[in-house]
């Protein structure tokens, strides 16, 4: 009797030690952060959807729906670099909660011009101009809350189970969004929702405690922006962590795309296909507790990366919606893993005093990286007239570009979190 009962044991434990890591759970500003962002963040991937396919509803173009991207790139970069800046030199509790309220207050300006059938693509692009400010500067605050509620041990453990559930929503809402905007007045009902539940994400904000600068931080100027990008540029881990995600989403995010593939293909089906990768990052997600024990975090993030890009490369060439689904899905659990490290690595090795200014140039990087990619891939279509060579080539050109570069740059390749300066930064960037 004894021996199955080892047997046993001994699978549970492995089970417990793959299963995703819950200790985070235990601290109570965290959690009422992270069901706050996850309840939210159903809603507001109703929003995202809602606009490029109301935006293609407009005008019937895959370059319009490119271009809803493309507005929100500039104000992401811009205020994310300065709202990280703004992060490091004021409480950050306070910071989160009014650019939240900004971002909400837009949702019920898409709202508003939906009621009144406007049928403007100018408007709504300016919208996600403004709201694009907003939550870039609510991302570089809330990241930047991260390492100061959590012990440094768990942050890992915290950002796995950040993505996890942002990426329920990434299932949840899609799926959701697609039933709606297929129905009369669907538009009205998917921002209608996001406005209701965004009030999570602002009473979670409201019960965090208080979290004041250092006071080591640079007074809040330009000057703070640039002394957060020259920190960077010293150092190739950072240099590589933000190049390899640019080359990923900005080669291989097929998302343009969807409307007019889904049109196309699958009798006008797009809440799938927006909702495919999410649904890989998730089952990733529930099965991450190896992610924390990984020391080579360089060498890993490059190969989810190449993960990534080959999934999307392939998935290109399915005419079949089960396997575009499935393909999307391998992609978006190679996506979870190279976005906990980027994030992990980015919170660990910078100090505090940076880490608002390491936020807001991530945010810069991770949101405007997928708009820009929006860009890249509808206007690749509008000159090939093909989605499947402005999908697939994406994803084989990211497949190229981050093996040779994560290979080249050999402090991003030899990173060890045991021993993270391992090469002197002032040494060439390349291997010998």
């Amino acid at each position: 009797m004894s021996e199955p009962d080892t047997r046993k044991s001994g699978l549970r434990g492995v089970l417990q030690r793959q299963a995703v890591d819950t200790r985070p759970l235990a601290i109570p500003a965290y959690k009422r952060l992270l069901i706050g962002q996850g309840t939210s963040f159903i809603g507001s991937m109703l929003t995202q959807v809602a606009v490029p396919v109301q935006v293609y509803a407009i005008s019937h173009s895959s370059l319009y729906v490119g271009l809803v991207g493309l507005a929100g790139l500039v104000p992401i970069v811009v205020f994310g670099l300065y709202g990280g800046a703004i992060a490091d030199a004021v409480d950050r509790r306070t910071l989160y909660f009014w650019s939240s309220i900004g971002t909400w207050a837009v949702t019920l300006a898409l709202l508003a011009q939906t009621l009144l059938g406007l049928a403007n693509v100018g408007i709504i692009l300016g919208l996600v101009v403004v709201q694009s400010a907003f939550f870039a500067i609510a991302s570089s605050s809330r990241g930047a809350i991260i390492p100061r509620i959590v012990e440094p041990d768990l942050v890992p453990a915290a950002n796995t189970l950040n993505f996890t559930v942002g990426n329920v929503g990434q299932v949840v809402g899609p799926l959701i969004a697609g039933v709606l905007v297929a129905l009369p007045h669907g538009f009205t009902y998917a921002y209608g929702i996001d406005g209701t539940l965004f009030t999570a994400a602002l009473y979670s904000a409201l019960r965090l405690p208080s979290l004041p600068p250092d006071g080591k931080a640079a007074r809040l100027g330009l000057r703070s922006v640039v002394e957060g990008l020259q920190f960077i540029a010293t150092r190739p881990v950072l240099i590589m962590s933000f190049g390899v995600d640019i080359a990923a989403m900005v080669l291989a995010m097929q998302r343009a795309l969807f409307p007019a593939v889904a049109d196309s293909r699958f009798d006008g089906n797009v809440g799938p296909l927006y909702a495919a990768i999410a649904i890989g990052s998730v089952i990733a997600g529930l099965s991450s507790g190896w992610i924390g024990r990984v020391r080579r975090q360089g060498r890993a993030l490059t190969f989810a990366v190449l993960g990534w890009g080959t999934a999307v490369a392939v998935s290109g060439l399915a005419h079949q919606l089960w396997l575009v689904v499935l393909l999307l899905a391998v992609a978006g659990a190679a996506d979870l893993v190279s976005s906990v490290y980027r994030q992990t690595l980015l919170q660990t090795y910078a100090p505090d005093q940076m880490r608002g200014r390491m936020q807001g140039v991530f945010i810069a990087v991770v949101a405007g990286g997928p708009r820009l990619g929006d860009v890249r891939a509808g206007a690749t279509e509008a000159v090939t007239g093909s989605t499947t060579i402005s999908w697939v080539g994406g994803g084989i050109a990211c497949v190229v570009v981050v093996a040779i570069a994560g290979r080249l740059v050999r402090p991003f390749w030899r990173y060890d979190t045991a021993d993270p300066h391992p090469v002197d930064e002032a040494e060439p960037v390349l291997v010998e």
